[in-house]
């Protein structure tokens, strides 16, 4: 570590990697609601949150668990999860009365068709306004799950845990599909 009088310790947020503390500026400057999507090991989170000086606000908090109440059976992590679980917060916001937003992925590297870009345009689709290109976003053979059956055809063996919970690999985007008719129901 470095020594001497010209040497600033950062922020402890941002030695241990937690936040980049220029980005957050960025996004708090924009003085909208934030869509916040973070990615776990085994779920996805998005929250719609407002700045305040006393410390950030959560307006409203949606995980990829939630989508098991509209008969979801897949990987709560994986790229259809994610899309779902964008749809289901964008109808939960615009019911709270959330109209617009600015995404915040955090410390995430912006990667073309990745799951968070999956979560951004499920909101998108469920009528929240958040600005975006549509380029980055996934192309929907992999929001529908088509990229998971094709590899179930190669590996069946690896899929044991969507079996044991009654879905077949191969029946993935029509599954989605269902559950996706489910959340656009919703009032």
């Amino acid at each position: 570590m470095a020594k001497g009088a010209r040497y600033k310790v950062p922020n402890r947020r941002r030695r241990e990697g937690y936040t980049n503390y220029r980005k957050r500026l960025k996004l708090l400057l924009s003085k909208k609601v934030r869509f916040v999507v973070r990615i776990t090991n085994q779920r996805i989170i998005a929250q719609f949150v407002n700045y305040s000086p006393e410390g950030d606000r959560v307006l409203m908090t949606i995980t990829s668990e939630k989508l098991k109440d509209y008969g979801w059976k897949g990987d709560l992590n994986n790229t259809p999860a994610a899309y779902l679980t964008g749809l289901l917060a964008g109808k939960e916001a615009l019911k709270a009365g959330i109209k617009e937003a600015i995404l915040d992925i955090g410390l995430r590297s912006p990667v073309k068709g990745s799951r968070v870009f999956a979560v951004l345009k499920g909101a998108v689709e469920a009528g929240v306004e958040i600005p975006h290109s549509d380029e980055i976003l996934p192309e929907d053979s992999r929001i529908f799950g088509e990229h998971i059956a094709k590899y179930y055809e190669m590996n069946p063996e690896r899929f044991g845990e969507y079996e044991k919970r009654g879905l077949k690999p191969s029946d993935l985007p029509s599954h989605v599909e269902e559950v996706k008719k489910k959340i656009m129901v919703m009032k």
